[in-house]
């Protein structure tokens, strides 16, 4: 299943993030429910918020931060076909990134995340702001969203960020 939505959010500061990276960890806790992710164009930025949280270690498991296409493929196991078909910011791609992340970690849910966070590589069907989330439970159907943030490189990423802890929450629901 793909969701397409484009959005344009107020940039979080820090403080907001920190908050719903709290709000996810007491969820989880509460429910007894790991988690991982698998970052690129956010680089790791998801996982720093949720482990400046002392305690993380009790719901949090691990993240992959795989920038490039090699590190897709070798770290996460996305096919070298799914990158040249569809391209590193793609429903499949995020999907596979999913999979990969429960192939290598003890969690529950997983999210990934790929973009153009720019201010460069954007196209007429990929532009800049264009991010790709896959959101899965282990056992269960893996899913992509599609989301296109305004602003510049740092505001894109943070929103990202923001769009990641706001979905896990609902997913929690």
């Amino acid at each position: 299943m793909v969701t397409d939505r484009e959005v344009h959010l107020e940039t979080p500061d820090e403080s907001r993030l920190r908050e719903l990276a709290r709000e996810l960890g007491a969820r989880m806790q509460s429910e007894g429910i790991r988690l991982a992710s698998a970052e690129s164009c956010t680089g790791g930025w998801l996982a720093k918020i949720i482990t400046d949280i002392p305690g993380s270690s009790g719901w949090f498991s691990a993240s992959v931060v795989s920038y490039s296409n090699q590190a897709k493929q070798s770290l996460l196991a996305v096919r070298a076909s799914t990158l040249e078909t569809f391209g590193a910011v793609s429903a499949e791609t995020v999907n596979e990134m999913v999979e990969g992340v429960f192939a290598h970690t003890d969690a529950d849910i997983a999210v990934s995340i790929s973009g153009i966070a720019g201010p460069e590589g954007g196209s007429d069907e990929k532009p800049v702001g264009l991010v790709w989330f896959g959101w899965g439970r282990r056992g269960e159907n893996v899913f992509a969203e599609r989301f296109v943030f305004g602003g510049d490189r740092e505001e894109v990423r943070k929103q990202a960020v923001a769009k990641a802890l706001e979905k896990l929450l609902a997913l929690l629901l």
